[in-house]
């Protein structure tokens, strides 16, 4: 069955905010997922460049319906890096100057977003885990996988799923950050290796690795941390 959508995988530093020294260091990825037959789009996780993504959509002649957050921290969503951190990025707060449009995330991160982005609380649309975002015949869907953030979700989309920081194509999202929790993020990745189809292609938030993507799997073969241990096991090993 042909696809009714289109994914673009944009690389901070390369694709957008190519003067951006720090979001080259840091490699994250943005992505824009549009509907075939309407050109309607959604913009995941539009740091460091908000003008730069905008104009991106619009030579791609797609209309821009919203922004999905896949958690709070400022190299996805803008704004202070961390607490105390000197670095400032920007991101949906600039993004909302240039355009109105809702900013998708999960009920748990709200708090977390607004302190770290100094968006009002009424500039997002929370969601349960499961929710849907329709893009024409497009289905969007926001699964909540809490570790990283408690917070934090994947976007699951005809096949793909993109990851954020839950996880990577070597390894997984940190825990020892505000927030983080090492044993939800364990129940997180096992219940998506469960729950997905092993052909389901995996899209992360970070250019960590050669490659762009892979399936889940393969994935599940090579990624230690997805390696079917007990949770202490696993908390002892990969817990940081």
């Amino acid at each position: 069955m042909e696809k009714t959508f289109s994914l673009t995988q944009l690389r901070a530093g390369q694709d957008f905010a190519r003067d951006n020294d720090f979001a080259v260091t840091m490699a994250n990825y943005s992505y824009v997922i549009a509907d075939k037959e309407t050109q309607d789009a959604l913009l995941v996780d539009p740091a460091y460049d908000p003008a730069g993504l905008l104009a991106i959509v619009s030579e791609k002649g797609l209309k821009l319906r919203g922004v999905i957050l896949t958690h709070f921290h400022a190299d996805h969503a803008g704004g202070t890096l961390y607490s105390g951190h000197s670095v400032s990025i920007a991101g949906i707060k600039e993004l909302l100057e240039l355009t109105d449009i809702p900013i998708h995330a999960q009920k748990k991160e709200a708090e977390w977003i607004t302190k770290t982005t100094s968006v009002s609380q009424d500039c997002l649309q929370l969601h349960e885990s499961g929710d849907g975002i329709e893009l024409g015949s497009t289905l969007v869907t926001l699964l909540h996988t809490p570790g990283h953030t408690p917070g934090s979700q994947c976007v699951s989309v005809g096949g793909s799923l993109l990851t954020g920081d839950t996880l990577f194509l070597r390894g997984c999202g940190r825990t020892d950050l505000p927030g983080g929790d090492s044993e939800e993020l364990y129940d997180s990745l096992f219940g998506l290796t469960k729950k997905l189809p092993p052909s389901t292609f995996i899209y992360p938030g970070h250019d960590y690795d050669t490659e762009k993507s892979m399936q889940l799997e393969t994935l599940t073969k090579s990624n230690p941390v997805l390696r079917d241990v007990p949770k202490e096991v696993w908390v002892s090993r990969f817990a940081r």
